[in-house]
């Protein structure tokens, strides 16, 4: 929406007037990063008319920022130039967990309401508008893991996470020990319009998952940072700590956040045939075929941060090999088997290299610009992989992910296809900022990056 059209739409007139009903005393206008940390500022409740008009000020530096808060020499993001950071009254909830405040997802905008060619929002709008534009439109669902405890303080050195139990996989008494904090976490996501699916306690001691229903691709992306805070906030009003960090804690399985995918034409799931191999259409397989081809640099931006190449390893169930297969959940692109009774609503891809380190806009964003590249070039993924690949010979092993954030952003600098598409103010400051983090955690040890990673994620 055109801020300059704000003065006269309804949906911010509505946001108003439910803060001023709401007794709603701030308004959090949230993004993410480019470290992928959830930072943003609030506006007083009783001027949220004219900052939905006007935003709130923001120097332009903070998308230079890494997740050390050291500042990176980008050009275009020092100490001189403003943006706004525009909330979307269409997003607008009030926060169960925080009494008299609400928050919106925000763009970030020139101080004339122009879309910045830094803002992360703006690059996933640009995706599903170049998808609309070839006559499509993706279902998206964030899938993530958390690991529930306390942080501790260390004896020495840097404060250590504690699990809250030490339960096994799907342990009836894993449900027990997170149960009060779980339902909590029900009531909370739901009374913000995420409807839950599934929840369960995972593998790692003190690991979670609770799923939500997919929905639009903005949207899922929305909804992904609200999660996020809501479960931190959710526990930390427990007394508790929770990390979507993807490796917390060293020694543990880590929190993936699996991204689910469906392409829509109209009411049609483009991704479903019942008379193709594995139930899925040739627009299915060259999708898959588009991430395969871009993923060694889709990984700088699906798993973007040094911790999370700690779970990219064989025999993990987080893929560490770029193929793909039915059910195949050590291959990088997994095709779920549908639902009997719904398979051509329920067909869905799930690309396993993903995690909440990552700013779910531009993850999602580029997979749509790899998947779309796959579509338009008819990218044949070869054939599927129905054995875990480690198992396989090593000459007959499909090729391996990168196995550090350092490697990943080196295959993102030579991919021609997703540079063009962040632009290169966005692309400059993306590679800025992680290469920073990648020196900045190379000169420590994996208590320090663990440490920064599950107090930030």
């Amino acid at each position: 929406m055109d801020a300059r059209k704000r003065r006269d739409d309804p949906v911010a007139a509505h946001v108003a007037e439910r803060v001023e009903t709401g007794r709603i005393d701030l308004v959090r206008f949230l993004y993410a990063d480019h470290g992928g940390i959830i930072r943003g500022k609030a506006a007083a409740g009783a001027r949220i008319a004219d900052r939905l008009y006007t935003g709130i000020g923001h120097t332009v530096a903070m998308m230079a920022m890494t997740m050390l808060d050291t500042l990176q020499p980008v050009e275009g993001m020092g100490p001189v130039g403003e943006v706004r950071i525009l909330g979307d009254p269409s997003t607008f909830t009030p926060l169960p967990y925080a009494p008299s405040a609400a928050a919106m997802l925000s763009d970030l905008v020139h101080p004339d309401g122009e879309p910045w060619a830094a803002c992360p929002r703006t690059f996933l709008k640009d995706a599903i508008a170049a998808l609309a534009e070839a006559g499509f439109s993706l279902v998206a669902a964030f899938e993530p893991e958390f690991t529930l405890g306390r942080r501790i303080p260390a004896d020495h050195g840097p404060d250590r996470l504690v699990p809250i139990d030490d339960s096994l996989c799907y342990s009836a008494t894993g449900f027990h020990a997170a149960h009060d904090f779980a339902v909590d976490l029900v009531h909370a996501l739901e009374a913000q319009g995420m409807r839950v699916e599934h929840y369960y306690p995972e593998l790692g001691h003190g690991q979670q998952e609770l799923s939500i229903r997919p929905s639009s691709a903005l949207r899922a992306a929305d909804n992904h940072v609200l999660y996020r805070e809501t479960v931190r906030a959710v526990a930390m009003r427990r007394g508790l700590w929770a990390s979507l960090a993807p490796k917390p804690i060293p020694g543990q399985a880590g929190n993936g956040c699996h991204l689910h995918l469906s392409l829509w034409s109209g009411d049609r799931n483009v991704f479903h045939d019942p008379a193709g191999a594995y139930g899925l259409s040739d627009e299915g397989r060259w999708f898959i075929g588009g991430l395969l081809a871009h993923l060694p640099a889709l990984t700088a931006l699906t798993s973007g941060t040094v911790n999370g190449f700690r779970r990219l390893t064989p025999r993990s169930w987080a893929s560490a090999y770029a193929c793909y297969g039915m059910d195949n959940r050590e291959a990088a692109v997994r095709i779920c088997s549908p639902m009997r009774d719904a398979a051509k609503e329920t067909t869905n891809l799930e690309l396993k290299p993903s995690d909440s380190g990552a700013n779910p806009y531009l993850s999602l964003g580029a997979v749509i610009h790899a998947g779309l590249d796959g579509i338009r070039s008819k990218t044949d993924p070869g054939a599927a992989v129905g054995v875990d690949p480690e198992t396989l010979p090593e000459a007959d092993r499909p090729p391996r992910l990168p196995s550090s954030l350092g490697e990943a952003l080196d295959a993102l600098e030579a991919d021609t296809l997703l540079m063009n598409a962040l632009g290169p103010l966005r692309s400059a400051a993306y590679l800025a900022v992680k290469r920073a983090d990648v020196e900045a955690f190379a000169a420590q040890d994996a208590a320090y990056e663990c440490f920064h990673h599950f107090t930030k994620f």
